[in-house]
């Protein structure tokens, strides 16, 4: 039978002393009620001593106890005293206070708007401070797989590029053809208006060249891949496959993420021109049906209106664009929690983040290409 008592020996002082068995199977005593009626406001400032002279046997439920009325006693401004306890309960109660206490969000929502706006801003740098980490540490495994010095396995290279690859050239037939029929339309109706219906296809050949083909690519691969990398590589991080390889002495970066990113280099360029021949074909269908144009003077236009910079543009996009999303996609795998929570949330921040950056490079590529005059 587990009991427990309190006694002020001093005005300064009171002595809490456990007796007998404690265990998690018998009726427990309430340490609210108790401590409560006891530690009356005129204690406050007082020292409570622990003590365990008759205490017998004992498990998680004397912890329950001894660290609830532990936390009554720092409510309630009163010194907790320790030291009396076995070692073994005391290193205990030391592991369980040294978990920090879980918030919910109607703390987090309490707060003030700056409060709470000064947080989200030191979040959004620390990201960025990895992202740029993470991004030099892929520079370097990339230059050392240059020199012939990186550590991965060449098949896992050569099916990187086949799920990046050959896999991804259904969902990039069906996009690229809808969005050159879609730009097609689109210039229809306001070309149609000055009888330069003829200028369709300039329209179509140069926004799929310069725009339309790297960042619709880029996208469908930052949905279809990216999440992909980053689920796999979170999957690793749950199975503790990551930290072996660092205790095999293998960089993760070399051995997981530069396959995946060559991969992405080499064949979002690719796609990026089986996307512009698809974009190309379905503004040529739009207009041999809609406006009426001969397929021959369709084809001509185009052939006048592409030029090779306009190709090389989009090419360069593209290559900039794959390694963007490898390296958000492996990010967030890196990142990744140990829980089957976590690889979805990494998963779906792969996502998120890979179309941010390539939102973001693209503006950049326009600012520059408009200095430089291209």
């Amino acid at each position: 039978m587990n009991s427990f008592s309190i006694a002020s020996p001093s005005a300064e002082a009171a002595t809490l002393t456990l007796a007998g068995d404690w265990s998690i199977q018998g009726e427990q005593p309430s340490p609210v009620d108790a401590v409560n009626r006891l530690l009356t406001p005129a204690a406050r400032g007082r020292r409570l001593i622990f003590r365990a002279d008759g205490l017998g046997e004992w498990d998680s439920a004397l912890l329950s106890f001894l660290f609830a009325v532990a936390a009554i006693c720092r409510e309630r401004g009163i010194t907790a005293e320790l030291g009396a306890l076995p070692a073994d309960i005391q290193r205990l109660l030391a592991l369980a206070s040294a978990v920090p206490m879980h918030t919910s969000g109607a703390t987090g929502r309490s707060r003030s708007f700056v409060s709470r706006t000064g947080a989200a801003m030191l979040r959004h740098v620390r990201a960025l401070k990895e992202f740029v980490s993470f991004f030099g540490a892929c520079v370097i495994a990339l230059a050392r797989l240059l020199r012939g010095r990186a550590r991965y396995r060449p098949v896992d290279l050569a099916l990187m590029i086949q799920e990046c690859g050959a896999q991804a050239f259904p969902i990039v037939s069906i996009i690229s053809l809808l969005v050159g029929m879609i730009f097609s339309f689109v210039g229809a109706v306001q070309l149609r208006q000055f009888g330069a219906d003829i200028y369709d296809a300039n329209l179509v050949a140069v926004a799929m060249a310069r725009e339309m083909a790297a960042i619709m690519t880029a996208i469908v691969l930052a949905g279809r891949t990216g999440a992909a990398f980053a689920a796999q590589i979170g999957a690793m991080q749950g199975n503790e496959e990551v930290d072996a390889l660092s205790t095999l002495g293998i960089s993760p970066i070399e051995f997981l993420v530069v396959p995946r990113m060559v991969a992405l280099i080499l064949m979002t360029p690719l796609l990026c021109i089986y996307a512009n021949a698809m974009g190309i074909f379905g503004g040529f269908v739009v207009a041999i049906n809609i406006l009426h144009v001969t397929p021959i003077a369709y084809l001509l236009r185009t052939q006048e209106a592409l030029r090779l910079s306009d190709l090389s543009i989009g090419l360069t996009k593209a290559a900039v664009f794959g390694a963007l999303v490898a390296i958000t996609g492996c990010l967030r795998g890196i990142e990744c929690g140990r829980s089957a929570s976590a690889v979805g949330t990494a998963a779906t921040s792969a996502v998120v983040s890979g179309i941010l950056a390539i939102i973001v490079a693209d503006a950049i590529f326009a600012v520059l290409l408009n200095i430089l005059g291209l």
